[in-house]
């Protein structure tokens, strides 16, 4: 008698939880216990970045084509000025997969942790990051590291930078956001006393600004201009993760709901 007068409520409630949960899916409105990680969009590319042969083959190729383009360029060209290599550095000489991969697990998004991960200073080196722009310092080239990261983060950086073997890891090769997020007055600042031989980054706002906040089809028709650069004097290394690309999207306003984000991603997909 005891067993049943308990059973009744479970059943009540299970039949419950399933007419709610077929309504909600029916409406178009999953249920609470269905909604989704804020980031559960970013998880295939975290572990494509941390797991696939493909990505560090990747990076080696970029480096590999980088010394071969340093070399040409030594050879046939003279410069008045010094040589000088630009690299990005989030995702291009430092990895920070583990700092997107612990928001998997907290459930949030950048910036939550960002400065506790940059502070740390424990990134890694991306493959073959160090092995090339060691090889250029040694040819005669500096190496300048343009960064969106913040001016008041360039010590961290400079420990994690020397701490991975980089050369050239000193506050006055750093060149940081201050006031602006676009870089082309920093690249023209090291154009004023070196001859730029490459340009090295996982963002197209890395090379030129012509393709600051522009739209996905903007984006592509800059590309494809600017196409005998990329090998050349542009080297892009892969980050699935982030990037404008993704901003490109949204119309880099990354203040519109999750649910936004997430239609608009959906909505860019093409299929058959």
């Amino acid at each position: 008698m005891q067993r049943r007068s308990f059973l009744r409520p479970v059943v009540l409630l299970s039949l419950s939880l399933i007419v709610g949960g077929w309504s909600a899916w029916w409406s178009g409105n999953p249920s609470p216990v269905q909604d989704r990680s804020k980031t559960e969009h970013t998880v295939l590319a975290i572990v494509w970045y941390q797991a696939a042969g493909e990505f560090r083959a990747l990076c080696y190729q970029a480096y590999n084509l980088a010394r071969l383009r340093l070399d040409n360029h030594f050879l046939k060209n003279k410069s008045a000025k010094k040589r000088a290599v630009i690299v990005d550095i989030d995702e291009t000489v430092l990895d920070n997969s583990p700092h997107a991969a612990r928001l998997i697990k907290e459930n949030a998004s950048y910036p939550v942790l960002w400065n506790k991960w940059v502070d740390a200073a424990q990134a890694a080196a991306i493959p073959g990051a160090v092995e090339f722009l060691t090889y250029a310092v040694s040819k005669g080239a500096d190496v300048f590291y343009i960064s969106n990261r913040r001016v008041d983060q360039v010590d961290a950086t400079v420990k994690n930078l020397a701490a991975a073997g980089f050369p050239q890891a000193t506050a006055t090769q750093m060149l940081f956001k201050d006031k602006e997020s676009g870089k082309e007055s920093r690249r023209q600042k090291v154009a004023q006393t070196h001859d730029i031989v490459l340009l090295m980054g996982d963002n197209l706002n890395d090379f030129s600004h012509v393709f600051e906040a522009k739209n996905v089809s903007d984006r592509f028709a800059e590309v494809d201009r600017l196409r005998e650069e990329f090998g050349n004097k542009y080297i892009v290394l892969p980050n699935p993760i982030y990037g404008d690309w993704e901003g490109a999207l949204y119309g880099y306003n990354y203040r519109i709901s999750d649910e936004e984000k997430d239609a608009k991603r959906k909505g860019a997909l093409k299929g058959f």
